[in-house]
């Protein structure tokens, strides 16, 4: 009988790279750093089969501070190279760092194609609504009437939703977490790194020298009480101190409206199904905006579905048994040739 090969318990620490972090003090981008450090360990797998994977932005610096496989790519193409990498090497667990501007405005095209493909990747993407590392510009996620360098009268852009982009991608795992909040950031960079297929997470992320409080609404431990819902599947809605608002539909309208919960029958709230394969519910938690209402953290949608990478290597090796290995000389001297 063979013995399997026990694998070296892992810590955080052997994931540090010997590369000093060059990111500004109190920046949010450590605290990712540190709960993705920590999720990596827990999930059984070699460090040499991680691969991490940047464009540009203060959030693409990641791969420099792991001690991992990385690769720092151009603005905007991490998907597609993840997607190389994970194609050729389906064994690898292959991770997508990005920003805000990096992801959803150059590398919008390529982001849009991982997601609708369900290619077996982890996509962490840092908003911190503006762009950081070229010093402040309105970034494609930045608020409507936004006062930058680059939009010194206000921004007349209407903003990118992420989750909402990501759902119209019909991307099979959707999240949203905050920096600051360590518990629950924890358990969506989890959650994320155990799903198979796509996994998009949005993480709102504190720029404290372009953007400072941008997100101070969900930060903050006493107003987040009234400003963020926490999503939990199979269960209500609810908010507030105490729990004692929620979130029920408007039969008439069919629009989401905060309740008092001791005013309503509790199976008028709205129930929370992250399993749900239409994503109509999804599409009007992603929708749900402060100031108007409170916003959802956690996972919106966690669906399985076939991954590109399985599929694309079942083609290859269908062909391969239908037709043989192949021979790549007799293939370019096959068909018309010139002599040049």
């Amino acid at each position: 009988m063979t013995q399997q090969k026990q694998l070296p318990v892992l810590t955080p620490r052997d994931f540090e790279s010997d590369q000093p972090v060059r990111w500004c003090p109190r920046c949010g981008d450590y605290s990712i750093l540190a709960q993705v450090k920590k999720v990596l360990p827990t999930l059984g797998i070699p460090r040499e089969k991680f691969v991490f994977v940047s464009g540009i932005g203060c959030s693409s610096r990641f791969p420099y501070y792991l001690n991992t496989y990385g690769f720092h790519g151009i603005h905007g193409r991490a998907p597609a190279l993840a997607t190389g990498i994970k194609v050729a090497n389906p064994d690898l667990q292959v991770w997508v760092i990005t920003g805000d501007g990096d992801a959803l405005s150059i590398g919008g095209n390529h982001l849009l194609h991982v997601l609708r493909r369900n290619l077996d990747v982890k996509v962490i993407l840092f908003n911190n609504q503006i762009y950081g590392l070229t010093k402040g510009q309105y970034s494609p996620t930045s608020p409507f009437g936004k006062k930058t360098y680059s939009t010194p009268m206000g921004s007349v852009d209407n903003p990118v939703s992420p989750l909402v982009f990501a759902l119209g991608c019909e991307a099979t795992f959707i999240a949203r977490s905050v920096d600051i909040d360590i518990q629950h950031l924890t358990y969506v960079i989890e959650r994320a790194a155990k799903h198979r297929g796509t996994a998009f997470v949005e993480v709102y992320q504190d720029c404290n020298v372009f953007n400072s409080g941008a997100f101070e609404y969900a930060q903050d431990r006493v107003k987040k009480i009234d400003n963020v819902v926490y999503l939990e599947h199979g269960k209500p809605l609810l908010f507030g101190k105490d729990k004692k608002k929620g979130i029920r539909l408007d039969r008439t309208t069919m629009k989401p409206e905060i309740v008092d919960v001791s005013k309503v029958a509790p199976d008028d709230l709205l129930f929370h199904d992250e399993k749900a394969e239409e994503p109509t519910l999804a599409f009007l938690l992603a929708r749900m905006r402060y100031p108007e209402f409170p916003e959802p953290l956690g996972v919106l949608r966690a669906i399985e579905k076939p991954t590109y990478d399985e599929m694309v290597n079942a083609q290859i090796t269908e062909a391969i048994e239908k037709f043989g290995p192949g021979d790549l000389e007799k293939l370019f001297n096959s068909g018309d040739t010139w002599t040049v």
